[in-house]
């Protein structure tokens, strides 16, 4: 009973935060398109890995609408290394949440959380190109 009155107290003191965060990111995804982010891209591999990093850390949402948004960058012409550092970064980084997610798990936690996930993001996403290119 102790444990579910400190949950209801915590919930309570993060929810305006939480509120915010969700207003930024439907604010993000109101004006960030796939349009906009497909003229970003240049056909260069680290270049357009590093724009997707960019534009996916921002644009913060859920994995099941990364994959719908990269198949319609693919469309539009977006490298797949842009794509696939998009996806990444998509659903690991995200620059909205970092105050609540600072406020959680501590400053150092998110930091070197992030700064991980950056370094990795970029790794894998040339790592998935890589692969892609060598079994076709």
């Amino acid at each position: 009973m102790n444990a579910l009155k400190k949950s209801i107290k915590n919930f309570i003191s993060l929810s305006p935060m939480i509120v915010g965060i969700i207003g930024l990111v439907g604010i993000f995804k109101s004006f960030i398109t796939p349009q906009i982010l497909s003229s970003l891209f240049v056909k260069n591999a680290f270049y357009d890995t590093f724009i997707g990093l960019l534009a996916g850390a921002i644009a913060v949402g859920q994995a099941i609408i990364s994959y719908i948004l990269g198949g319609e960058l693919l469309k539009d012409g977006v490298s797949m290394y842009g794509v696939s550092a998009f996806i990444l970064a998509w659903v690991t980084l995200g620059i909205v949440q970092l105050p609540l997610e600072a406020s959680v798990l501590g400053v150092k936690f998110t930091i070197l959380r992030n700064i991980l996930s950056i370094i990795f993001t970029f790794i894998i996403s040339v790592a998935t190109v890589w692969t892609l290119a060598a079994i076709a």
